[in-house]
Order: C-alpha cells, then sequence, then structure tokens
C-alpha cells in the first residue's frame, strides 16, 4: 500500500509522461518545418538566380531575333513578289519543321507547339511528316505522332541560334527522299515579353518555285534554283529558330518569376505555422514546469 503523501507525486509523474511524448512530436514537427523553410528558401534561390540570368539573355535574344527576321522576311518578299504558291492536286505529302529546343523550365513554350501538330495531324486529316528540332518536342510527339517523325535534331537551344545551325538543318532536309508538295515551318512568334503564339512559315518545293507566275522576272537560272529554294529555307529555319529562342527565354524569365513568388509565399505559409508550433511547445513545457512544482509543494 502507497502512503498517501506518495499518492500526489505518482499522479504528477503519470501526468508529465504524455506530456513529455506530446513534446518530442512537437519538437519533431518543428525540425520536420524547419527543414521545409530551408528546402524552400534554397529553390527560392536558383528560381531568382534563373529569372535574373534569362533577363540577361533576353535583350540578347531579341536582338538576335531582330537581326533573323531580316533573312526570312527578305525571302518571303521574294516568294510574294512572284506570287509563288504550295502546289496542289498532287499526291504528296507536306513537311512540317517544329522549331523547339532541348530545354525546360520556360512554360508551355513546347507543349504549345506539340498540340498545334496534334490539331493538324488528327484523325481524318491530310497525310504529313515531320522533322522535329529538340528534344522536348520529339519526346512529347513521339507518343501520339512517331510514326510521322521523319527527321530529328539534338542540341538546340543552347544559345542564340546562327546561320550556320539553319543551314546545317536545311541541308539535311533537301536530302530527305520524299518530294513534298510544301514545307511548313512551325515556330513559337514572339507577340511581347509575355505573349507569343504557334505561327507558320511557308517554305516551296522548287517546283512550286518554278511554277510561280512571276518568277521568270527575277531572271533566275534553273541550275540555280535548288540553291536559292536551300537558301531560301536556312533564311526561313534562322528566323524561326532566332524568335523562337526568344519566345523560350521570355516564358523562362516569367516562369522562374512566379516560381519565386509561390516561393515566398510558401515560406510566409510556412514560417506561420512555425511560430505558431514553436509557441505550442514552449507553451506544453512552461505547463509541464508548473504541474511539477505544483506537485511538489503538495508532497
Amino acid at each position: 500500500m502507497l502512503s498517501r503523501a506518495a499518492r500526489p507525486a505518482l499522479r504528477a509523474g503519470a501526468a508529465a509522461i504524455p506530456a513529455r511524448t506530446a513534446n518530442a512530436a512537437g519538437y519533431a514537427t518543428l525540425r520536420e518545418i524547419e527543414g521545409r523553410l530551408k528546402s524552400i528558401r534554397n529553390i527560392e534561390k536558383i528560381t531568382k538566380t534563373m529569372k535574373i540570368v534569362a533577363s540577361t539573355k533576353l535583350t540578347r535574344a531579341q536582338r538576335a531575333m531582330s537581326d533573323a527576321g531580316k533573312y526570312g522576311k527578305a525571302s518571303n518578299e521574294v516568294y510574294e513578289s512572284a506570287e509563288t504558291k504550295p502546289l496542289e492536286g498532287e499526291d504528296k505529302k507536306t513537311l512540317y519543321i517544329v522549331c523547339s529546343s532541348d530545354k525546360g523550365l520556360c512554360g508551355g513554350v513546347h507543349s504549345g507547339l506539340s498540340r498545334y501538330i496534334r490539331r493538324t495531324l488528327g484523325p481524318g486529316k491530310p497525310a504529313a511528316e515531320l522533322v522535329v528540332i529538340g528534344e522536348k518536342a520529339r519526346a512529347q510527339l513521339t507518343r501520339t505522332n512517331g510514326q510521322d517523325i521523319v527527321l530529328s535534331f539534338a542540341g538546340v537551344g543552347r544559345d542564340v541560334p546562327t546561320f550556320s545551325d539553319a543551314q546545317a538543318i536545311a541541308d539535311q532536309v533537301v536530302q530527305l527522299p520524299n518530294e513534298y508538295s510544301d514545307i511548313k515551318i512551325l515556330y513559337n512568334k514572339f507577340i511581347n515579353a509575355t505573349a507569343y503564339e504557334p505561327t507558320i512559315i511557308e517554305a516551296y518545293s522548287e517546283d512550286a518555285i518554278t511554277a510561280s507566275p512571276n518568277f521568270s522576272a527575277f531572271e533566275v537560272d534553273e541550275e540555280l534554283i535548288s540553291n536559292m529554294r536551300e537558301y531560301g529555307l536556312a533564311n526561313s529555319l534562322y528566323w524561326a529558330l532566332a524568335e523562337g529562342h526568344a519566345c523560350e527565354i521570355s516564358a523562362r524569365r516569367n516562369a522562374m518569376d512566379n516560381a519565386s513568388k509561390n516561393a515566398g509565399e510558401m515560406i510566409n505559409k510556412y514560417q506561420i505555422l512555425f511560430n505558431r508550433t514553436r509557441q505550442a511547445v514552449i507553451t506544453g513545457e512552461l505547463v509541464e514546469i508548473i504541474t511539477g512544482a505544483t506537485a511538489s509543494e503538495d508532497m
């Protein structure tokens, strides 16, 4: 039998056990919240740095886009003056060249191009083949239009595109064994720093150029038409790649800006949760101390 003097101390000890367990759980929760806060702060630093880098690259990309536009627009003016149009009534396919890149973290730049191709080459649509520039669009289109891809290029988008890159791609496209009624270059058109849209640039075959109503006014030798066609394709590709690169950099800057804002909101929420949890733990410790002191006085 326990004496009456020992019973209050026993009750105080039994009451302190769950209190210590609760405090241990509280301390574990604090460590977990503190770890999450540290991770989110590190992510915020990364996204802010990527935003600064993208902002720095955007000016250079816009300058390259402006320079490349002169090449593409010059070729388009020639075709418009010659009234060049795709050949109709032939059993030839259309070739789509999708200008994407290898890098991500830039919003819906690549998925917008893939959706455009899926809508264009869906069931009941005319047959076409694809040349995909960039690993991102190739990975997306392989799942739905893998049988239509005849050529793909990697290593694109690491830096500002050059005319040499466009010329190398055009050389490979011209060497494809199939003949096409027309070639359509799909790229993201730069509208402003926050908007872009998938757009088509027409590139024509040799037969279409030769059949142009006003092409004879340019007095081009027949032996040079193939070179003219390849050069015009390279000009259009250079324009599309440069403008698509500017859209990608702009979209990445906006995406990193949004990610930084979201990280800041999460940090504020977790900081409030951390403060409340710490206050609850401190309150529990004070209650335990006061309970122990009261039990000691009763003894």
